[in-house]
């Protein structure tokens, strides 16, 4: 799981280099299957975080 957050950040900085004056939509987001359930991101170029709106533990 780290992995992929380190991923979501390459892919946030490569992108968006200068975060706050970034003038257009933000990101989708979506969601990373991880064993035993998933989660959902939403990335907020402007204000320079990457947010987990759901985590679904699904038990198996």
């Amino acid at each position: 799981m780290e992995t992929r957050a380190q991923e979501l950040v390459r892919a946030a900085e490569a992108v968006h280099l200068h975060g706050r004056s970034h003038q257009g939509l933000d990101s989708k987001g979506a969601d990373v299957i991880v064993p035993g359930g998933m989660f959902r991101y939403q990335i907020v170029v402007r204000s320079e975080r990457v947010y987990v709106v759901q985590i679904t533990y699904l038990g198996f």
